[in-house]
C-alpha cells in the first residue's frame, strides 16, 4: 500500500487549503491525518472510518477542518479553513487496519501513531500571520 499526500502550500492566516491523500492498493482502510512541527512530536489531527460514516477531530481543529473520503477514487481529503499560524506543520496521511467507527466497533480512532501501519510522505503547510 502506498499513500501519496499532496496539496500543501503557504497561505496567510484565515486562508484555506485542501489536502489530498491518494491510496494505491486494493484495500480500503480507516485513515487519519497527523501533523508534525519542528521540535514537536507527531500530533493527531483527524480520522475517518473505512466507510466514511464516522469522523473524529482533535479539539484545536474542530469547526475549521473537515475530513472526508471518496472510496471510488481511493482518496481522502482534509479541508482546512480559517488556518492559523499554529497549524503550520508537515501533514501526514496514514492508514490503519483498525475498523473503528463501524457498527459494533470502537467509536473513536486508534489513539497513537503506532496503530497506523501505512504513512504518506508528508505535505508541508505554512501559515503566516
Amino acid at each position: 500500500v502506498q499513500l501519496q499526500a499532496y496539496g500543501g502550500g503557504s497561505v496567510q492566516a484565515g486562508g484555506s487549503l485542501r489536502l489530498s491523500c491518494a491510496t494505491v492498493g486494493r484495500r480500503h482502510y480507516a485513515m487519519a491525518w497527523y501533523r508534525q512541527s519542528p521540535g514537536k512530536e507527531r500530533e493527531f489531527v483527524a480520522a475517518i472510518s473505512l466507510t466514511g460514516g464516522s469522523m473524529y477531530y482533535t479539539d484545536s481543529v474542530k469547526g475549521r477542518f473537515t475530513i472526508s473520503r471518496d472510496n471510488a477514487k481511493s482518496t481522502m481529503y482534509l479541508q482546512m479553513n480559517n488556518l492559523k499560524p499554529e497549524d503550520t506543520a508537515v501533514y501526514y496521511c496514514s492508514a490503519t487496519y483498525n475498523t473503528w467507527g463501524e457498527a459494533g466497533t470502537a467509536s473513536t480512532p486508534p489513539p497513537i501513531p503506532d496503530e497506523y501501519v501505512y504513512w504518506g510522505q508528508g505535505t508541508r503547510v505554512t501559515v503566516s500571520s
